[in-house]
């Protein structure tokens, strides 16, 4: 038996993975970067084959990961992480800066940023996984905190969008949780759902200040689904 709640038990920081060049770039929000070697340094990122990135990825060979810090804002999750960049420039009116391979490196709430060659691409099913030899990195903020995804499930109550390697499909989770009398609740602005069932915090519970994690939107604002 799978105990799905094990799985948020593994920790994750939050990254900004992005691709391209000037003429056409884009990128997303991941959990699933982390450093497989040391001599030389490279790192590992994870991209679901239906992201538009993928392809960018694929065919620039090279990716860069902004480090996100605790109070980055909704518009950053909102933007890279639940908007897909076929639809729209992400990186239109964002700070970034271009690196040595000419890949845009995102800046807005970002500590650090790594800028990595792809080595070697492996493909694991629903996605790709990116490894790439580090050829440039910096420190962007040494007061800030990264932040993990752990504190942005439980504090910030976000949630993986659906092509996120941790995406789990609400009807799988234990049936114990769907059947009792929980409620959804969805966002006017962008149309996010906060489900008791999948979050375990009733809704009246969060706290006054809580928002919308991906647009902002007050709590008050939030209607009820019946």
């Amino acid at each position: 038996m799978i105990s799905f709640d094990a799985l948020f038990k593994i920790s994750y920081g939050l990254f900004i993975v992005s691709s391209g060049d000037k003429n056409k770039g884009n990128g997303f929000i991941s959990n699933t970067v982390f450093q497989v070697t040391a001599e030389p340094p490279c790192f590992a990122v994870c991209c679901n084959k239906l992201n538009y990135s993928e392809s960018l990825i694929q065919k620039s060979g090279c990716f860069a990961v902004s480090v996100l810090h605790k109070d980055a804002s909704s518009d950053i999750f909102g933007r890279f992480g639940y908007k897909s960049g076929k639809d729209f420039n992400k990186l239109e009116d964002m700070q970034v800066r271009y690196g040595e391979t000419g890949v845009p490196i995102i800046l807005n709430d970002s500590i650090a940023f790594l800028e990595c060659k792809v080595k070697q691409t492996i493909d694991v099913g629903t996605h790709m996984l990116f490894i790439g030899e580090l050829l440039n990195s910096e420190v962007l903020d040494e007061n800030r905190e990264a932040l993990t995804y752990l504190y942005y499930r439980q504090v910030k109550k976000g949630v993986a969008p659906k092509n996120a390697p941790t995406y789990i499909d609400k009807s799988k989770l234990p049936e114990q949780r769907t059947t009792l009398n929980l409620k959804k609740y969805k966002c006017p602005a962008c149309g996010y759902i906060y489900d008791e069932a999948i979050e375990l915090i009733p809704f009246s519970e969060l706290p006054d200040d809580w928002v919308c994690p991906v647009c902002g939107t007050e709590k008050e604002d939030f209607m009820e689904l019946i």
